[in-house]
């Protein structure tokens, strides 16, 4: 089918036991092997795509392939541009047909946070799209995007005053999680989503999911999560099939660059089915009204 919006997506999701994979690609190659991957297990999926990716691989480029694997695909598939705090890379994103985009204002006050955030969401939604934001910031650094330390913390009843006067469709509070790999036992707070999500509609997003175990990750979908961003353990399985392979490569004196993209599409295809089970979005179709464009 044709890539939906990402809200559909998640909205599908609710009161259903299960939450939506977001992955983060890196490029053509995984997004064809990460929509071949939830296909074959009939799970929806969210493809994401940093700042980074986006500048390095070109947003035609993205959007095309994203659109090509979607349409040969019978799930629901979509394109979210994830931690963006830069107005002009969302544009271009929306300009290019993505199904949402993240806008990160954590590093603005309050007062600016939300008009900035107001902003975009009038944008987007005026070209069919829908925005998921951040006001207070997830600890840790990505793609060059976030801090190592707190910069602003609201209450439940403040994140969802703005969400609602803002028009934001998803929200990504502060659940505990950190995004890249965890040195320490993080203090998860499900029970934050569950204020959330009892109090409003507004979709409840969890990132830094790489390291939760299987039981952690059931706790938040408990709490009503609905979307949940699988990054760095792309990055690692992507990664590190290639050097396996090009140890072999070394070892043998054999070089054949091809060759190469089948570790990493296998790899890539393994952790989408290892996810969609443990999100339980296996044989969840993620059909949605409407489609983006």
């Amino acid at each position: 089918m044709p890539y939906v919006n990402t809200l559909d997506l998640v909205n599908a999701a609710k009161g259903r036991g299960y939450a939506v994979p977001a992955i983060n690609i890196v490029d053509p190659l995984t997004i064809k092997a990460i929509v071949e991957a939830a296909d074959s297990v009939g799970s929806p999926v969210i493809l994401q795509t940093s700042v980074k990716t986006v500048k390095s691989a070109g947003a035609g480029i993205l959007h095309y392939a994203a659109k090509d694997a979607a349409e040969a695909a019978s799930v629901g598939v979509s394109l979210h541009l994830d931690h963006c705090p830069d107005r002009e890379v969302i544009t271009l994103a929306l300009k290019h047909g993505w199904s949402s985009v993240l806008f990160d204002a954590s590093d603005r006050d309050l007062d600016q946070a939300r008009k900035e955030t107001a902003e975009v969401c009038e944008e987007a939604h005026a070209l069919g799209a829908s925005v998921e934001s951040e006001i207070e910031n997830i600890i840790g650094v990505e793609d060059g995007v976030g801090s190592d330390k707190a910069k602003h913390s609201y209450t439940v009843d403040q994140l969802i005053e703005v969400a609602l006067e803002t028009g934001t469709d998803l929200m990504a509070p502060q659940l505990g999680t950190a995004h890249g790999m965890y040195s320490a036992q993080p203090v998860l707070l499900p029970q934050r989503a569950r204020e959330i999500t009892s109090a409003c509609d507004i979709a409840v997003v969890l990132h830094g999911g790489t390291g939760l175990s299987n039981a952690e990750f059931d706790e938040f979908i408990d709490a009503g999560v609905t979307k949940i961003n699988i990054s760095t353990a792309l990055k690692r399985a992507y990664m590190t099939s290639a050097l396996e392979y090009l140890k072999q490569c070394e070892q043998t004196n054999t070089w054949e660059p091809t060759k190469l993209f089948e570790p990493m599409i296998a790899a890539s295809k393994d952790l989408l089915v290892t996810f969609a089970g443990i999100f339980h979005s296996t044989g969840k179709d993620g059909a949605a009204k409407g489609g983006a464009q």
